[in-house]
């Protein structure tokens, strides 16, 4: 019931407000701001101004563009609903937003993996182009010519058609394109010289290796003490 007709004053008592929509007495901090009133409050409660807001919303849209607002969806507890897919999933299906509501993005995975491809095929012209730019900050064009002036091989062990972009963790500077397991271990290695530098001594004094003793006779031997290895190894 409204109370648009009511005389001025009769809306105020001690810290409270008769909202002019609902009719009803509430304490001022429920009233939306406004700065025409002593109080610095409005004349309608934040649950009717909200109502008053959508409807105005509503009759603009539909003035403006000719079509209606939709209404709100209701979707059960712990879940949300999925507008690219039109589905109901379990908030668990959407992945993790700090600028989402509740904390959850507004598409399921799937949608959001999709969108995500699509923005990445369109502006860049693929996942990997993406990827190049965003690390490394070069195209496939750029890893092209240097795999071309490494001869198409690993720039460590010469193993064909390397695919590992190798850059410096420090600088951040690529240096060249390696295969799987030499990109690997320079990482275990922390692109250390002086760790590699060690794993090579270290190699080259516990590797048995055959010694002739006696013509056409070889025996193993090691600098290290240790049994040799079995015929079947």
């Amino acid at each position: 019931m409204g109370n648009s007709d009511m005389p001025r004053g009769l809306d105020d008592r001690d810290g409270e407000r008769r909202c002019r929509d609902c009719d009803e007495w509430k304490p001022l901090e429920q009233f939306c701001a406004g700065s025409k009133r002593p109080s610095g409050r409005g004349s309608y409660c934040k649950d009717c101004y909200n109502v008053r807001s959508k409807a105005s919303y509503a009759k603009r849209i539909q003035e403006r563009h000719g079509r209606a607002v939709q209404a709100p969806r209701v979707v059960p507890e712990g879940h949300r609903y999925c507008p690219d897919c039109g589905s109901v999933r379990l908030l668990t299906e959407f992945p993790r937003s700090r600028s989402g509501t509740g904390g959850y993005g507004r598409y399921c995975k799937p949608c959001h993996n999709a969108r995500g491809k699509e923005s990445k095929d369109r502006l860049h012209g693929g996942t990997r182009e993406y990827h190049l730019r965003r690390r490394y900050g070069i195209g496939q064009v750029e890893v092209t010519e240097m795999l071309a002036k490494q001869g198409g091989l690993c720039a460590i062990c010469g193993a064909p058609d390397p695919q590992h972009v190798d850059h410096d963790h420090r600088t951040g500077w690529v240096r060249g394109i390696l295969c799987f397991n030499c990109n690997g271990g320079l990482g275990q290695f922390r692109d250390s010289p002086v760790f590699l530098a060690e794993a090579i001594t270290y190699l080259k004094g516990t590797t048995w290796q055959r010694v002739l003793i006696h013509p056409g006779v070889f025996q193993m031997c090691s600098p290290t003490r240790g049994r040799p290895p079995s015929r079947s190894s």
